[in-house]
Order: structure tokens, then C-alpha cells, then sequence
């Protein structure tokens, strides 16, 4: 069964295995009530709740697997083309098996076909971890990181600040089997450590913490949903729209934001130095030059009207 699986996850599917379990009502109920008392805990609820239910996911009955096509939207390989080659380091947060999102990856343009790659995969041990993150670091630069979730868990534990020194070295991060929470978590470290602006993207409603956590959220309305559109800064309809999202309308807001602070500096000298030479002539008098008529022409000509031809200007 679990071969069966592997193949389809190789073929890029995303794969569920069906299974049933016949219990009785008594049984049932007893279940129940643990798993009521797992939901009232205050400290640790989504551990105790996670191993109420494992505690029934066993002894099942094989029914059978299923394999279903993730088809990718238009343009998406050459929008994070475009992403990486403006120097935006490009990060993957899925819940696919590691062999479904290594294709997605080649499909989607996160590795190319000069660039390796790197698989952490069932490792929990600290040791074993920092030595596998030690070999990626020789060859961090034309390399791209896949990490499941499960290392992931363990990694955070021992070697957290060391991983992200080194996972961002990469031109692509590719974290397989996390959570919503361990999107969220990815997020706030890189954005602790590195010291980077962060901008998170996502379609459903497990993208909505890792959108939140981001500087900036955008939303893509999908299939899945508006969750993640009604939680984001900026919502697009698909993938492709992200590129002049950011290179176009976010250099121009950018450009904008920087002449608008010169002059918004200039204005201010102005005023300073104007006071400040005649304050010194009249002895250091805290005697102000204009009075409350040249403040409000001031204020209408050189603040507003110079605003507006800026904005035409720019537009």
C-alpha cells in the first residue's frame, strides 16, 4: 500500500488513503468523552486532542487510495521566474508528501535544471540534524531545501537560529507535511532571525495564520474559498497577478513613498531654518516669524498643490 502511494506521490498526485473502522455506540461514546475533555484542556489542547484521535485510527480497514491531479494555474513557473530573478528569496509552505512537492517544484519553477537539491526527511535526532544542515551549507548557494514537517518539529527544538542562517542561503525552501501553525512559525523566524521583510501568499484557509504573521498578506481567491483573501492585505484572483503586484505597482508605491519623504523633509527645513536664523538675529528670542495667516498660505501652496503635481507626475 505505502509503495502505492510513493508512485502516485512521485507522479506529482496528491494522495489520500481511504479507510474505515467499525466500532460500537458504547465504544463511541466512551471516545466521545475523551475526546470532549481533550477539547476543554487549556495547556497543550491541540496535542491532547491529536492523540485522542489517534487513539482510534488503529486496526483499520483498507479501502482503498486515491491520486488526484494538482493542477497549477497559467504562468506560475515564470511569475516566481520573474520573483527570483528580482532577488526575492522564494519559500514553499505545503502539506503534499515530499515526493508530490518535489514535482510541484520542478513544475513550478523552484528548481531548475542547474540547480540540486537537498532532502530532510524522518530525521529526529539533534545531532543527525545539525550534521545533515552542515553538508547543506557547502552547497547552500546553487541548492534548494526540502524539509518535512516532522524535521521540521525537531529542528525547531535544537538547531532553530542555525537552520534559517542556513535554509536562507538557498534559492528555494521547500517545507513538506507542516501545519497552518508551522507556516505561521516559519514566518515569525524569518522574519526574527533575518531580519526581513516577509510577504506571505496563499489561497485557503490554511494560509490564514502564515498571511497574518507576514508583513504583508496577499490573498489569492481560488477554489478553496476566500478565507485567505478576506484575511490579506491584497487580494488577487490568480497567481500570475502577483508579479506586477510587487516588481510594477510596488516600485511605483516605493519610488513614490521616497520623493514623497524628500519632500515632506524639504518642507520642514524650510520652516526650521527660516526660525532658527530669526531666532539667532533677535537674540535668541523664542519670537516666532509667522504668524497664523503665513502658516495657513504656507501650508495651502508649498504643502498641497506641490502634492498634487507629484501624483500627476508619478501617475
Amino acid at each position: 500500500m505505502l509503495d502505492e502511494v510513493e508512485e502516485l506521490a512521485k507522479m506529482g498526485l496528491r494522495t489520500l488513503i481511504i479507510t474505515q473502522k467499525y466500532i460500537t455506540e458504547k465504544e463511541f461514546k466512551e471516545w466521545f468523552a475523551q475526546y470532549e475533555d481533550a477539547n476543554a484542556v487549556l495547556v497543550n489542547r491541540d496535542a491532547a486532542v491529536r492523540k485522542v484521535i489517534e487513539s482510534l485510527e488503529n486496526d483499520m480497514e483498507f479501502l482503498g487510495i486515491t491520486g488526484v491531479e494538482d493542477k497549477l494555474q497559467e504562468d506560475v513557473s515564470s511569475t516566481i521566474e520573474s520573483l527570483r530573478d528580482a532577488g526575492l528569496g522564494v519559500w514553499m509552505l505545503t502539506g503534499d508528501k515530499v515526493e508530490t512537492a518535489f514535482c510541484i517544484a520542478i513544475s513550478a519553477g523552484f528548481k531548475s535544471n542547474k540547480q540540486g537539491y537537498f532532502i530532510m526527511k524522518d530525521l529526529e535526532d539533534p545531532l543527525e540534524i545539525q550534521n545533515q544542515l552542515t553538508q547543506f551549507n557547502n552547497r547552500a548557494t546553487n541548492t534548494v531545501l526540502f524539509i518535512d514537517g516532522g524535521t521540521l518539529h525537531y529542528t525547531f527544538e535544537s538547531h532553530k537560529k542555525y537552520f534559517f542562517d542556513v535554509a536562507c542561503k538557498a534559492p528555494a525552501v521547500v517545507c513538506c507535511r507542516v501545519s497552518p501553525t508551522q507556516k505561521a512559525l516559519i514566518t515569525e523566524a524569518i522574519k526574527e532571525f533575518q531580519k526581513k521583510t516577509v510577504c506571505g501568499i496563499g489561497d485557503g484557509g490554511n494560509d490564514v495564520g502564515m498571511i497574518q504573521s507576514a508583513d504583508v498578506g496577499v490573498g489569492i481567491v481560488g477554489k478553496e474559498g476566500k478565507q485567505a483573501a478576506l484575511a490579506a492585505d491584497y487580494s488577487v484572483l490568480k497567481f500570475k497577478y502577483i508579479k506586477p503586484l510587487l516588481l510594477w505597482h510596488g516600485r511605483n508605491a516605493y519610488k513614490r513613498t521616497a520623493v514623497m519623504a524628500q519632500f515632506v523633509i524639504h518642507r520642514g527645513l524650510i520652516i526650521t531654518i527660516i526660525q532658527a536664523l530669526f531666532t539667532s538675529v533677535f537674540y535668541y528670542v523664542a519670537i516666532p516669524i509667522y504668524n497664523g495667516y503665513l502658516m495657513l498660505g504656507y501650508a495651502t501652496v508649498y504643502t498641497m498643490f506641490p502634492v498634487f503635481c507629484l501624483v500627476r507626475n508619478l501617475g
